[in-house]
């Protein structure tokens, strides 16, 4: 490896970078039908690919803040036949049922996440990865989302206020002395969630207040005294102790009203994931769920492992 170049052991992907402008979410599943040993001489291209384009990018456009992430499933490590033991908290997602939501667990062999101020640079890097990867797969999620005025979800509600900033981006999202071999790395958890607009605007804005649990305007917390139980911060946020990088970004298509959240999350732990997720969707105390699951629904629930750059570079043979 020359000497000049940008890896070093340990180093992650750009997990905590900041949201984005543009950004494309791809999910790909790999055909049942591709050999072994195609599979993986198209994977070493795939590792050897992201490290180019995030340097080139860095390059090229430095002020684009432009970034490619992959993440690999659980089952496609063991098909990729990839170091063992597996990182400590890769599985397959099972789904989490409560009393009247579900947060559905679907297959992901590979996840790109692809950001770039510049909307022609984002599509760019989305086409060189479908191109290196459609041979052995089928993409089965293709989000394309995109900033809504000051980091609001489609809802009109600011998303993303309790995530940490500077050096806790990479304390809460990047794995050290938890898992050694790992380090680095981090664990991603993807959900896509359609928002039932129509009923969502029948409320009045007091009442979305308090399904969130937030002011609508200024985006200010409501006290304890007066938030709800079942709004959406006061679940979902399980302790200043246990915080996750999200990068959430709206999408849709407004002829058929079809809008959603891409809700995706870096962590150094996936039980910090999961916490989250049974306090929303089994609620705290049971039955207890989540307000926001009336008017959104989740529709994928997949978790990848993003190894470091490190290890990408060594995957790339």
């Amino acid at each position: 490896m020359a000497p000049d170049n940008k890896i070093s052991p340990g180093n992650p992907q750009n997990v905590t970078d900041y949201p984005n402008n543009n950004t494309y979410f791809l999910v790909w599943n790999f055909r049942q039908d591709i050999d072994s040993g195609q599979l993986k001489s198209v994977f070493q291209r795939l590792c050897a690919l992201v490290i180019n384009l995030n340097n080139s990018a860095l390059d090229r456009f430095p002020d684009s803040r432009a970034s490619c992430v992959m993440g690999i499933g659980h089952d496609a490590w063991l098909r990729l036949e990839l170091p063992t033991p597996l990182p400590a908290e890769l599985k397959n997602f099972e789904p989490i049922a409560g009393s009247k939501h579900t947060a559905v667990a679907t297959r992901g062999d590979l996840h790109f996440h692809i950001r770039s101020d510049v909307k022609s640079h984002a599509y760019d890097m989305a086409s060189v990865i479908t191109d290196a990867v459609k041979a052995i797969a089928e993409c089965v999620v293709e989000i394309q989302g995109f900033r809504y005025w000051d980091s609001r979800s489609i809802l009109g509600f600011v998303d993303g206020t309790e995530n940490p900033h500077g050096a806790e981006r990479d304390y809460f999202a990047v794995i050290n002395a938890q898992d050694p071999a790992y380090k680095g790395g981090s664990y991603l958890f993807v959900q896509k969630y359609i928002h039932d607009l129509a009923q969502w605007k029948a409320l009045p804005v007091a009442e979305q207040e308090k399904v969130i649990g937030r002011s609508k305007a200024d985006d200010i917390e409501m006290s304890d005294d007066v938030k709800p139980k079942n709004s959406h911060i006061a679940l979902s946020n399980v302790g200043d102790d246990l915080k996750v990088v999200r990068d959430n970004m709206p999408f849709g298509n407004v002829s058929t009203n079809e809008m959603g959240t891409y809700f995706i999350c870096y962590a150094a732990t996936f039980t910090t994931v999961e916490k989250m997720l049974r306090n929303m969707f089994i609620g705290d105390p049971p039955q207890n769920y989540d307000r926001i699951l009336d008017f959104s629904t989740a529709k994928t629930g997949s978790l990848f492992f993003v190894p470091s750059l490190d290890m990408l570079d060594e995957f790339s043979g």
